[in-house]
């Protein structure tokens, strides 16, 4: 099944409540949500106080993206602000099995991302564990970036994986998905579609995001 996650990054925060609201109508299923620290990746966004506003704007899941440094250390207070799917970085976890349980401890779907320089492999352990694999197609830190079209084989091998050792998790991707590319990750096996930009980035987000889940269904009937 394809969900699109629209990534609030590139939404207008005057009318946010608004903006989700259209997406929702268009077929979005989750809402990202992108937390940055300004430490392990270049930009600052949102905290806490966001993410408890936007749990009343919306009954839809949040998807808590967490680039920052100490992720560990503020799993507990995105739960109780409303998240309820929470994704963390292989790159910046010391204990990633431990963090993605301290994740599920908290009542929260645990995800584990992986960087366009990170290879897939560095989750092997983990792939057991976590309920989602985030592969990011940019390098995180703004939004609309171009897509990396060498991500792909990375979608195409999680699928690979989790088929050959009979697992669970789903294949989400984040980082220039737009009318453009959206039939290739469907393709390579990505499932859970992040895209700010391409919602939120122009026009209507409800017509937006309508379009993009009618070209990714349509990507569906020709998987490679």
């Amino acid at each position: 099944m394809i969900e699109l996650a629209p990534s609030i990054l590139s939404a207008d925060f005057a009318r946010l409540g608004e903006q989700v609201q259209a997406a929702c109508e268009g077929g979005a299923s989750v809402i990202h949500v992108d937390i940055m620290d300004g430490h392990f990746v270049p930009n600052l966004t949102i905290g806490p106080p966001v993410v408890k506003s936007l749990r009343k704007a919306t009954d839809l899941p949040l998807d808590c993206h967490l680039m920052i440094d100490n992720p560990d250390e503020f799993i507990p207070v995105f739960a109780d602000a409303g998240a309820n799917w929470i994704s963390v970085h292989q790159e910046v976890c010391r204990h990633l099995n431990r963090t993605l349980n301290h994740i599920k401890d908290h009542g929260c779907r645990a995800g584990a991302v992986i960087n366009p320089a990170t290879p897939v492999e560095t989750l092997t352990e983990v792939l057991e564990i976590v309920d989602y694999v985030l592969v990011m197609s940019v390098n995180p830190g703004f939004g609309a970036q171009p897509f990396i079209p060498s991500t792909l084989h990375k979608m195409r091998r999680l699928a690979e994986i989790r088929r050959q050792r009979d697992l669970n998790y789903r294949i989400e991707v984040d980082g220039g998905v737009g009318l453009d590319t959206v039939a290739d990750v469907v393709r390579f096996g990505a499932e859970i579609l992040v895209a700010g930009n391409a919602v939120f980035g122009h026009g209507d987000p409800k017509k937006n995001a309508e379009a993009l889940l009618k070209a990714a269904t349509e990507a569906t009937l020709l998987k490679v």
